[in-house]
């Protein structure tokens, strides 16, 4: 029910008749994929690592009053180009909208996306990627106005609703409407920014998107914040994490390592602030291990063995990396805990 709600006006109601008319060819068709370089190699000689980030979601990746991105998914980065390189600073970041990142990637415009990019089965299959690790477990929720009076996802019936194209989000909804007999209609708009910008304008009723998208788009709106609701029900998995081309199992292994290596030093108490005094004194052999003092795991990915101390010591633990850039949004831990308090978040061993 959406009594509260009020009616949009006919060019709204033409607009978002209009976007969901898309033709098939505008959704992503990256182009084909051609056999993997040595990405390690290329980065290497490149001097710089290549990253693709959101456009400007707080607290995932967002430039900084002075330009420089900053967040979640931006530390990530800033770990794989320490583990690799040596320096968490040599990162050259491309904002990417959900329409533009896998055409970006496939055509080498970027090394990797850091991007709140979900894991599906047609995207691991079909589309000459690989996702090499899951380091956000996320769900899709709405968004909308207290003034609404709505409380629930149950109350929806007749909404327009605010979603990026090319987007599990976009999918989710359609399917998630027809589960529930719910008449719906999508105002379809492909920049985030845009898309929350309809939506607080009042040119859409509800916005769609992961739960923790919802909460850095309602902290951003600062002192009016509590203008906005986030709905109970979380209607879809959406597992995240970073996603490479097929074909360079070593990259990907790097990728997959260096989050592993960030969890497991969340496990094991190792900090950003003491993992150097850790690999110096620390006696525990998978703290030795990890932190390249004993065996060598590093050159068994071609890397030197202390990668995993660079990157911890770039961004300190997953830990450490959840709290300063989502904490202060408000965002919980929830399944993103260490497996050892409840979550999912679980490193393999380093061994």
């Amino acid at each position: 029910m959406l009594g509260t709600i009020r009616a949009l006006g006919a060019a709204v109601l033409a607009l978002a008749g209009a976007a969901t008319a898309l033709p098939a060819a505008h959704a992503q068709q990256p182009a084909q994929q051609s056999p993997a370089a040595n990405t390690v190699e290329v980065i290497r000689s490149r001097g710089t690592l290549v990253c693709g980030v959101n456009t400007g979601l707080a607290g995932f990746g967002a430039p900084d009053a002075q330009g420089r991105f900053q967040g979640f998914d931006v530390d990530y980065c800033r770990a794989l180009a320490a583990a690799l390189l040596g320096d968490a600073e040599r990162v050259r970041y491309v904002p990417l909208t959900a329409q533009q990142r896998f055409t970006a990637l496939q055509s080498g415009e970027v090394d990797v996306l850091y991007r709140n990019t979900t894991w599906s089965f047609s995207r691991d299959t079909s589309l000459g990627f690989d996702f090499p690790a899951i380091n956000f477990y996320d769900g899709q929720g709405f968004m909308v106005k207290v003034s609404t009076g709505v409380q629930s996802a149950s109350e929806l019936q007749g909404a327009t609703v605010c979603v990026q194209p090319g987007t599990t989000t976009e999918q989710n909804l359609a399917d998630w409407a027809r589960a529930n007999n719910m008449q719906i209609r999508p105002v379809v708009i492909e920049r985030m920014e845009e898309a929350v910008g309809a939506y607080i304008a009042g040119r859409c009723d509800v916005y769609t998107t992961d739960v923790s998208g919802l909460a850095s788009t309602r902290a951003a709106q600062g002192p009016r914040s509590e203008e906005h609701r986030i709905l109970p029900e979380v209607i879809s998995k959406e597992p995240l994490g970073p996603v490479v081309r097929q074909g360079d199992p070593r990259f990907r292994d790097i990728v997959a390592w260096t989050h592993f290596a960030l969890v497991a030093a969340e496990e094991l108490g190792i900090t950003r602030e003491n993992v150097e005094r850790a690999a110096q004194s620390d006696p525990r052999p998978e703290v030795q291990r990890l932190l390249g003092r004993t065996g060598d795991l590093g050159q068994m990915v071609g890397l030197p063995n202390d990668w995993a101390l660079r990157a911890i010591k770039a961004v300190g633990n997953y830990g450490e990396v959840f709290e300063r850039n989502l904490g202060p949004l408000g965002i919980q831990r929830g399944p993103n805990r260490l497996w050892t308090q409840g979550g999912l978040q679980y490193a393999p061993p380093f061994r």
